[in-house]
Formats: C-alpha cells, sequence, structure tokens
C-alpha cells in the first residue's frame, strides 16, 4: 500500500430529527392531551487509533464522512430513532487540525483511542413537552439542532523509538533490514527510500524496540530540496536518533565531515526540539576498509568533527557490529523511561 501521511477530509456529524406535534385520538376519549415524542439524536464522528494501520492512504479516496441523522418524534409519545455514530480508522500517532481555525483537535497515539471530532445534533421536543396546568393543549414543537460539520488536516507521524539519519546511500535501510524483520528497498543509487520504513529490533526476552528509516538528507532538505523535508517530522516522536556516516564512501570527492555538519543543519532549520534530541554516530561500512585504515580514518572523522558522543562501528551488510549497537540502544531507552518515571 503507498505510503500517505498527510490527507484532508470533511466530517458531518448527523442532525437531530424534529419533535413532533400530535394529540391523542383514542375511541371514547375526548381531548385527549398532546401525545408528540421527541426527535432522536444524530450521531457523532470519531476518529479512532489502531495501530494495525500505518497510512493515511484510505482518505486518497474517501474524504467525507456523515453520521447519521436522529428520526423525528411521532405520536403516541415515541421519540425517534437516534442515529448511529460514525467510527472514522486511523493510524496510531495521528494528529488532527481544524483547517478553518488552525485548531489542533488532539492526538491519537495509543491504539485504541477514541477522538471526537464532529458533535451530533440534539432531538427537537415534541409538543408533550410543553403540557402544563394552564397549557393543556400546547401546539409548540422545537426542531432538532445540526450536526457540527468540520474541514480535517490529518497529519500522521510515525511512532518509533529510534530514529536513522544519513545522507542517501549511507546504509540506513540496509541496516534497518539487519537489525530487523522490515524489508525496505535496498539499490546502489541515491533515493531509494521514498517513504519510511518502521521495523522492530527483536533484543532479548520482553526487550524491543522501533526504529524509523526515513529517505535520506541532503542539503537544503529544511527548505524544500529532495525528499527529507517531507518526513524529518517522522523523527519528532523519536527518543534517540543515530546518525549514519559511510566511513568508507565511494565517491573520491565525498566529504563526511561536511556532509554530517549538513545534516546538523537541516535537523536545526527544521525544528529546536528534534536538534536537541540525543544523537548516536555510527560509522557504517567498516567492512570495506582493513583494520588499521578503518582506525586512522575513525580517528581522523572524530577530531574533524570535535564528537565526544558515542560511537558505534557496523557494517550494515555484514551485521557486524549490529548486534552490539541493539544492546547499547535498548539499554538507553531503558534508562530513559526510569528517568521519566522518577
Amino acid at each position: 500500500m503507498k505510503f500517505v501521511d498527510e490527507a484532508t477530509v470533511s466530517v458531518q456529524a448527523g442532525n437531530g430529527g424534529h419533535g413532533c406535534l400530535s394529540f391523542r385520538r383514542e375511541k371514547f376519549i375526548e381531548k385527549g392531551g398532546p401525545d408528540g415524542g421527541d426527535g432522536g439524536d444524530g450521531g457523532s464522528v470519531y476518529l479512532v487509533a489502531n495501530d494495525g494501520v500505518n497510512t493515511l492512504a484510505d482518505f486518497r479516496v474517501t474524504r467525507k464522512f456523515k453520521a447519521g441523522n436522529g428520526q423525528p418524534g411521532s405520536g403516541r409519545n415515541k421519540t425517534g430513532k437516534s442515529g448511529d455514530d460514525l467510527e472514522v480508522i486511523v493510524p496510531c500517532g495521528t494528529i488532527v487540525n481544524d483547517v478553518d481555525t488552525y485548531e489542533i483537535f488532539g492526538d491519537l497515539t495509543d491504539d485504541g483511542q477514541r477522538l471526537m471530532v464532529a458533535e451530533a445534533g440534539r432531538g427537537g421536543y415534541g409538543n408533550t413537552r410543553f403540557k402544563s396546568s394552564t397549557n393543556r393543549a400546547p401546539r409548540k414543537t422545537t426542531q432538532g439542532t445540526p450536526g457540527e460539520r468540520r474541514h480535517l488536516k490529518l497529519e500522521l507521524k510515525l511512532l518509533a523509538d529510534v530514529g536513522l539519519l544519513g545522507l542517501p546511500n549511507a546504509g540506513k535501510s540496509t541496516l534497518i533490514r539487519a537489525m530487523s524483520a522490515a524489508r525496505p528497498k535496498v539499490a546502489d543509487y541515491p533515493f531509494t527510500t521514498l517513504h519510511p520504513n518502521l521495523g522492530v529490533v527483536w533484543v532479548g526476552p520482553l526487550q524491543s524496540f522501533v526504529m524509523a528509516d526515513i529517505p535520506g538528507l541532503i542539503e537544503g532538505a529544511a527548505e524544500g530540496a529532495g525528499l527529507g523535508i517531507q518526513f524529518l517530522k517522522h523523527l519528532q516522536r523519536t527518543k534517540l536518533l543515530l546518525h549514519l556516516v559511510d566511513i568508507a564512501p565511494i565517491d573520491p570527492g565525498a566529504d563526511p565531515v561536511k556532509d554530517f555538519r549538513a545534516i546538523e543543519q537541516e535537523l536545526a532549520s527544521f525544528s529546536d526540539d528534534l536538534s536537541d534530541k540525543p544523537r548516536w554516530l555510527v560509522l557504517n561500512k567498516i567492512d570495506l576498509l582493513k583494520e588499521d585504515d578503518l582506525v586512522q580514518r575513525r580517528r581522523d572523522l572524530l577530531d574533524d568533527l570535535g564528537w565526544d558522543g558515542p560511537v558505534f562501528e557496523t557494517s550494515a551488510a555484514t551485521s557486524a557490529g549490529t548486534e552490539k549497537l541493539a544492546q547499547a540502544v535498548m539499554r538507553e531507552l531503558e534508562n530513559m523511561g526510569e528517568e521519566a518515571q522518577v
């Protein structure tokens, strides 16, 4: 299914049914009095998060959603049938915005979470409601109120613990294939990844985390260059970023330091929160270098970057170093969870 992370929809709650004007008419009973029933309430529209859905692609086809109307009341004090509520399934991680008022309606992050986005209209009163000691034959009724109508923008931000950063062909897709059961497309040309991929990394019993691979960033992404700007938002929910650097670039003119700085700049341009997230350096494709060359290149790179954070060496192609990286990430996430509970 095609990955879609934004959609606009129209939602319409059901209208309330009108109250009934009626008088009791039975044989041998004169002036039976009012017996008009109330109208039924309309149905409301709810968005419901489901962790089995991971895209908004269905909303490319269906964009209008309407709940059922309430039925009008009838004689013999019969209340009209209420309209059915409408539940619309969306992926976990969906943010709901009102297009007209720019109001953020809600953020659906948990499986089964429900959010009312259009409230039902209420049923009108039948004339029985207006009977009193001084008005025994009221001819007054009220109409049902209309249901709310809204124009919404749905924006999906994937729920992942760890996000992968790096230039195109840095090895992000290969790494997520090596560490999880995800199978993104891998090829020897840039921008192979056209949409985010999620993979669950299993570390041990009751120990796992979700990793997100987004399309590679290039310089100017925050201003719209390349594909990365479309998907940087998916990293905003992550707890930890892994910045992949190709330690053995094939292009003789490649400059890993310049590329690293360029991505740092794109993160800062997009969001302060994103640039401030914990970030680890992962030197990938170590299988392409001899041991002595690897040691020297690592030393030079870290000196040029002035990097003093965690550093890991991996080969996504051979899975070398991936188990060590997964265990370290798991420990860090568990520590973050413990600190959040304090």
